[in-house]
């Protein structure tokens, strides 16, 4: 258990930098570029998938021996590509039902999406002990 809480923390770390990059650039292209909050939302988390990637696979997780670099890339492409989902959802949801404002809608998204990613990858990602 405690190796599970450790290794959630590093990916609390990581979660809390690719945030950073995430609201930042959702923030950035919605207020000053002026484009659509979903748009800019899908733009941010992009880029933060990429610095996610290379963080997560790096401090948090273990890599898998019998999984090539190139499918445990499409492995955490596709994980985060329903993540992205999930996390758009919420904030159409959010902003279009509940008339929140975008950047608060984020926070919420974000903490839904921040168990999806953990768990999913570590399931199908993580060659560390089992929980």
């Amino acid at each position: 258990m405690k190796r599970l809480v450790a290794q959630f923390a590093k990916f609390g770390v990581v979660g809390f930098l690719a945030f950073f990059v995430d609201y930042g650039l959702l923030a950035f292209c919605t207020e000053i570029l002026h484009i659509n909050y979903l748009i800019s939302a899908t733009i941010g988390f992009t880029v933060s998938v990429v610095f996610n990637y290379i963080a997560s696979m790096r401090y948090v997780f273990t890599h898998k021996e019998d999984l090539s670099k190139r499918r445990e890339f499409m492995i955490f492409i596709a994980l985060s590509v329903a993540g992205l989902l999930i996390n758009n959802a919420l904030m159409w949801i959010g902003v279009e039902s509940f008339h929140w404002h975008y950047l608060v809608v984020k926070i919420f998204a974000t903490a839904v999406v921040t168990i999806w990613n953990f768990v999913t990858r570590k399931v199908f990602l993580d060659a560390g002990p089992s929980v």
